[in-house]
């Protein structure tokens, strides 16, 4: 039962809700500036004795335990998801958020994603171009470890990654085989796994296990890499706080923020200025239940578009067996090598913009046989079970790589998070309700690229392929809810990521993405963040904040 007396606690000059891949990047650069910080983060702390990476069971715990899926994981901080939607966002709700439990993968936008209505004539430009963002991607790629090989002529120049890459090892060396011999594009893949031991990180020791955590301290989590020089330079981190509510004063400036304790006691955080930093579906659900009668459909929301446009990167894969040894249980789980070659868009083609592949390993044999059964799921049950199951084991354990294909995912006012009329969290709070559906041009784009793939793995020496249609769970990449721009009714924040419609308010996750781009999110997630942070540290003499 919920407690409902309200406290308040001490005035800070921020205060930043969720403490993942943006929020661990303003706490730790505007505390190190000399700003008074606290972060609100409604999850707990996790780390390598949590994880059940280096036990035998590990395949197991992904299915429930350790699932991405916050409606089967189930633990006290996640909040439903309701909807019928085509892809189901997965998120994690605890210190350092969605890194958490991420692959890793690293790679910036292309330039061109910065352009979208310029050169392709669909969705809209940033307000921002790529250069704004060169010497932070830079910046975050040291402090995240990052390990690659610089130089790949598809992307813009950059300055090399501090560690080399880790091996692509046979999987890579196979699937890259492929590609050389149809001539397309491949590059290493970089990752936020440390291939020697650097700054917080230790060496990378493959265990292919990294969406569980790395028990090793290998891949890059805000835990390690910027809450120790947070905290150290002074700001505070509160766990087990879920926010409920951002007040406002009679000048229409947010005064802080309302969250709930442990206990259920109901508290206020007051501070000058709030940066929302809880992921695109987190954020845009905070907005919408901070309604009031200055913004009777949500805080900041005159424009309309808050919790519009959720882009999701619809995701499909290909599955190469081959005859030879791949030891493709082997990790990192990220991506051993990638490919920009249909990232583009093509006037041949009946579609518009375009797709990131990136090899993965195929995990254990539990995750070997599960795709195999999932290949043959409709041909009865004497092709997934008995003498079939140990036939998947032997053809497909160790044998196979998989190509993952993810869509850029165009803008599109309907797909949206709601809230819930009937279903709340455990704090009473409405539930996020997702209504979303994979567009027609996305299904075109995943249909030619699937094609492609399957002339890539046959030209790597597969025997056969598993195809799978687009999963019905995301890959984590929630973005688009909260766009930024340059008119006030076209957009929900500003280019420096304030909102419009509250002087002292930011939003600073993925959902200021404009367009999607095909790349994985989470360099640019951060590069921006730091970006948004040292303009405020540059501007603090003129903030405008509540009083």
């Amino acid at each position: 039962m919920l407690m409902r007396r309200t406290q308040s606690d001490v005035a800070t000059d921020v205060v930043i809700v969720g403490s993942g891949a943006s929020g661990s990047v303003a706490a730790a650069r505007l505390a190190a500036a000399g700003f008074e910080v606290a972060c609100l983060e409604q999850g707990d702390w996790t780390g390598p004795a949590d994880y059940m990476s280096d036990r035998p069971e590990a395949e197991l715990a992904w299915v429930e335990r350790w699932s991405p899926d916050p409606n089967v994981r189930r633990r006290p901080a996640d909040y439903p998801l309701t909807g019928e939607a085509d892809v189901s966002p997965v998120m994690y709700n605890g210190v350092g958020g969605g890194l958490v439990q991420w692959a890793a993968m690293w790679q910036p936008l292309l330039a061109s994603d910065f352009r979208v209505r310029t050169l392709d004539g669909v969705a809209d430009d940033w307000p921002i171009s790529w250069s704004d963002l060169a010497a932070p991607y830079v910046q975050v790629a040291r402090d995240m470890s990052v390990s690659g090989l610089g130089g790949d002529p598809a992307l813009p120049e950059l300055d090399p990654y501090p560690n080399p890459p880790i091996p692509i090892g046979r999987i890579g060396l196979a699937a890259a085989r492929g590609m050389d011999r149809l001539g397309w594009h491949w590059w290493p893949g970089a990752n936020a796994i440390a291939s020697r031991r650097h700054g917080s990180l230790q060496a990378c020791q493959r265990r292919g296990t990294c969406m569980m955590g790395c028990p090793e301290n290998a891949k890059a989590t805000p835990s390690l890499t910027h809450w120790p020089s947070a905290l150290a330079a002074g700001a505070r981190l509160v766990t087990g706080a879920r926010v409920v509510e951002i007040p406002l004063d009679e000048r229409g400036r947010a005064r802080g923020v309302v969250y709930r304790d442990r206990d259920g006691v109901e508290r206020l955080q007051k501070a000058q200025v709030v940066i929302l930093a809880a992921n695109a579906v987190g954020t845009a659900r905070l907005l919408l239940s901070s309604a009031s009668a200055r913004f009777p459909d949500g805080l900041a929301n005159s424009s309309g578009l808050v919790g519009r446009r959720l882009m999701q990167h619809p995701y499909r894969t290909v599955t190469a067996v081959c005859e030879e040894p791949l030891e493709s249980w082997q990790g990192p789980w990220g991506q051993s090598i990638y490919s920009l070659e249909f990232a583009e868009t093509d006037s041949g083609r009946d579609f518009v913009r375009g797709t990131k592949w990136m090899v993965m390993p195929h995990g254990g044999p539990m995750f070997a046989v599960a795709e195999y059964q999932e290949a043959h799921r409709d041909e009865g049950f004497d092709a997934v079970w008995g003498t079939a199951f140990h036939r998947a084991t032997a053809e497909v354990f160790g044998h196979a790589f998989t190509w993952g294909i993810q869509a850029e995912d165009l803008p599109e006012d309907d797909n949206r998070v709601v809230l819930d009329p009937e279903v709340c969290d455990s704090s009473g709070m409405p539930a996020a309700r997702i209504e979303y559906r994979v567009s027609e041009n996305t299904h075109k784009m995943l249909d030619f690229n699937v094609a492609r793939a399957v002339e890539a793995a046959e030209a790597a020496g597969a025997v056969s392929t598993f195809v799978r249609d687009v999963w019905p769970t995301g890959i984590g990449h929630v973005l688009g809810t909260t766009r930024m721009g340059d008119d006030p009714q076209r957009s929900v924040v500003d280019r420096w990521c304030r909102a419009h419609d509250v002087a002292n308010l930011y939003v600073i996750d993925g959902g200021v993405f404009v367009t999607g781009g095909s790349a994985n999110p989470t360099a640019t997630i951060m590069a921006n963040a730091l970006r948004v942070a040292d303009h405020m540290i540059e501007t603090r003499a003129s903030q405008e904040v509540g009083a």
